[in-house]
């Protein structure tokens, strides 16, 4: 029977107001303004949440820096981001990362794949570890991704990855900011809980159509693909198809 995650994130949320005076921390992984906004105006009166902006599958360069400025340029204007203080962090831009991590020389299939097949699965995987890891590493309390709120993304394959690292137990080594604990990044430092992955779906409850009707209000950029290589020249190949069958 499928899950429904809305669901399972009402009642972490009910049971955060029941039992919390403070708002717990929330890393939220985002990849773009537009998939932030209704995420954030849904969870900043929940959770104090920064924002992580990992996502070297974009392409190109230029793309990757132009939806990095549009979430800069949203969050000091957009009210649930300033009158919660939301934080942004980027980290680095290597798509040699995404790459590997997909295993794209391997398997050269992948490339045709449509959306939400193994490709993307590779790649929700590849960015999801990051932000748990970061989230682990420095003390978060929950981790999460924007990246439900849209259609064209898996939203089962999201919860299964997210919730199997919460699952984990590993060591903790130094925090990877520059806020060094330590200055040897090399040496265990101590072993702390795992932040729990907080469930959602967020296209629910009106979230996809909310985060349209934001990008409208902020006049925000909304992509026309998912970000990587092979959804562009997929996206635009199955454009041209429909352009010429009409």
């Amino acid at each position: 029977m499928k899950q429904n995650y809305q669901k399972e994130l009402d009642k972490i949320i009910d049971s955060i107001k029941d039992c919390s005076s403070t708002k717990p921390s929330l890393l939220l992984h985002a990849c773009c303004g537009p998939c932030s906004s209704y995420v954030i105006e849904y969870l900043a009166q929940y959770f104090d949440i920064t924002i992580l902006y990992y996502n070297p599958n974009i392409y190109p360069q230029e793309e990757y820096t132009r939806r990095l400025e549009e979430l800069k340029n949203l969050l000091p204007v957009f009210p649930p981001a300033k009158n919660n203080n939301v934080i942004l962090i980027e980290q680095e831009y290597n798509p040699e990362d995404f790459y590997s991590a997909i295993k794209i020389k391997e398997e050269p299939e992948l490339a045709n794949e449509q959306e939400k097949g193994e490709r993307c699965r590779r790649c929700y995987n590849f960015r999801l570890k990051r932000a748990y890891e970061y989230a682990k590493n420095n003390g978060f309390d929950w981790f999460t991704t924007t990246l439900s709120i849209s259609p064209f993304k898996d939203a089962d394959k999201i919860n299964i990855i997210g919730k199997e690292l919460s699952a984990q137990n590993s060591e903790i080594i130094a925090p990877m900011e520059p806020a060094d604990i330590s200055k040897n990044n090399n040496v265990i430092l101590t072993t702390l809980s795992n932040p729990k992955w907080l469930t959602s779906d967020f296209k629910k409850k009106g979230g996809f159509k909310r985060s349209l009707e934001l990008s409208s209000e902020y006049n925000l950029y909304r992509q026309q693909y998912c970000g990587c290589v092979y959804s562009k020249t997929n996206t635009e190949k199955s454009r041209e198809e429909n352009s010429h069958s009409n």
